[in-house]
């Protein structure tokens, strides 16, 4: 993708197959350090699948990265201006990812389910 914008999932997907070649990692051997298919990891490289906060951090522990690194475009170092809308970006995924996580903290908490 040409445009100075891209979606943070293309920017994920780039990222995670960056760090698994600077690892010399086939996607066979992240899938298994990761605990996920190798069908996964081809669909989240590809764009063609959304990464689960649980895989997210299996993916990023198997990279031996925080997890916050897989999400941070190339240009981040380097462009202010890039830097910026990088920033709103994450901190909207962020707003995303808390609320999420509280709704089902909540609905836990009233169904008493917590498997």
């Amino acid at each position: 993708m040409k445009n100075s914008h891209e979606p943070i999932r293309i920017i994920f997907a780039k990222n995670l197959k960056k760090h698994r070649e600077n690892l010399r990692y086939s996607q066979e051997k992240l899938a298994e350090k990761a605990e996920l298919s190798v069908q996964t990891i081809k669909d989240i490289e590809g764009g063609r699948r959304w990464v689960s906060d649980d895989s997210l951090s299996k993916l990023a522990k198997a990279l031996n990265s925080p997890e916050f690194m897989l999400f941070l475009p190339d240009k981040y170092e380097k462009d202010k201006k890039y830097k910026k809308q990088s920033l709103k970006s994450l901190t909207s995924l962020k707003t995303r990812i808390k609320k999420y996580m509280d709704e089902q903290f909540e609905d836990a908490m009233n169904s008493g389910d917590f498997s």
